[in-house]
């Protein structure tokens, strides 16, 4: 358990980095916070394929695969930059559980894998990239707030109301204090209160998914929400990455600030030049929609028609199976009928040859009385 407080605000919080034990091994809070975002991410991308004009299985498909390459994209990332870590002990790379991921190396890797199984699944990829953007700012809102359980990804020292502070960042500083000095010219105190760079990192992509959401109903072409992603996570993590105290470092430039001033200059750049196309066209279709498309329509009926087929022999396969146990149980428990009809024909039979016993004597007696 780690104490961590918010002074001004008189806030404080027992913070505990594991959330619960499954078969003697630890499940630590950042695992669960960033499944948590993969899955919600998952869930609202199978509720916006049809409007990008995407078949939800194979969306599913290449999701799934983008997903295990921003895994190993993030790790490698890291790892190069903090090769020093890693150089004696190779098989330390393998080991995610003490942390080590980087997250733009995250979205390249899971741009590169996604893009080579968009070509695979036939899937189009601007369109299931304006998707993935959504889907990827859902998924850093919601993993960011692992680092507040680890008390991690924090800033330099802050006046503001919400500056925070615990042992964990004082530590830190203390040992980093002369190489931040010297690496990029920031003085620290570390019994001072600093900046909670995951907070607004968080609330930084929750404003650009509420944003991006109801701009990707009015998109003018393919590709516009992820370039417009690419500009809004860019912008905001350059002056996040500003303030931070555990940047990986190419010499005394720090990589993700270098990253994301590129990336926001070339997604501009990219949308005024697409812009200007559009404009000179004079057609404001000039880059139709692919979910306007034939193939897409197409796509889709052939998709629906698919899972109507699914659902039809589910439920031949249910009602086959319901069909068979209670053949089964019929089986087992055969109606008690012989006996019983046999005891009623006997009985009938019977009562059959009383009755004829009973009119021949009323005859005989019929006919004395007739000769008297």
């Amino acid at each position: 358990m780690h104490t961590l407080e918010f002074p001004k605000l008189g806030l404080s919080f027992e913070l505990n980095s594991v959330a619960f034990t499954l078969f003697g091994i630890e499940i630590k809070w950042y695992g669960v916070l960033i499944t948590l975002g993969i899955i919600l991410a998952f869930l609202y991308a199978l509720k916006r394929t049809r409007s990008f004009g995407i078949d939800p299985d194979r969306m599913f498909d290449v999701s799934l695969a983008g997903l295990v390459g921003g895994v190993i994209g993030a790790r490698l990332f890291y790892v190069i930059f903090e090769w020093d870590l890693y150089k004696d002990d190779l098989l330390s790379i393998f080991n995610t559980r003490k942390g080590g991921l980087a997250i733009y190396g995250g979205i390249i890797g899971a741009l590169l894998v996604g893009a080579l199984f968009c070509k695979i699944r036939k899937v189009k990829l601007l369109p299931m990239f304006d998707l993935a953007a959504l889907g990827l700012l859902i998924g850093q809102c919601i993993g960011r707030w692992g680092n507040f359980f680890n008390i991690e990804a924090f800033g330099s020292n802050t006046d503001l109301p919400w500056g925070m502070y615990s042992e964990q960042t004082a530590s830190y500083l203390s040992a980093h204090q002369n190489e931040l000095l010297l690496s990029l010219g920031v003085t620290v105190d570390p019994t001072a209160p600093v900046h909670p760079c995951f907070l607004y990192e968080s609330l930084w992509c929750l404003i650009g998914f509420i944003l991006l959401h109801f701009l990707s109903k009015k998109r003018r072409y393919d590709g516009q929400i992820f370039l417009m992603y690419i500009a809004w996570y860019g912008f905001g993590r350059f002056f996040i990455e500003g303030l931070r105290t555990d940047s990986l470092l190419i010499g005394r430039l720090r990589v993700s600030q270098v990253l994301a001033a590129v990336f926001v200059i070339a997604s501009v750049i990219t949308m005024l030049i697409i812009r200007s196309k559009i404009k000179r066209s004079g057609d404001p279709d000039y880059l139709p929609l692919y979910v306007n498309t034939e193939e897409s329509k197409a796509l889709l009926l052939e998709a629906d028609q698919r899972r109507q087929e699914e659902k039809e022999r589910h439920h031949r396969r249910k009602k086959q199976a319901e069909e068979q146990e209670n053949a089964d149980a019929s089986a087992e428990n055969p109606p008690e009928t012989s006996a019983s009809t046999e005891c009623v024909s006997e009985d009938v039979v019977d009562n059959g040859q009383e009755n004829t016993d009973d009119t021949e004597q009323q005859g005989e007696e019929t006919k004395d009385g007739t000769d008297h």
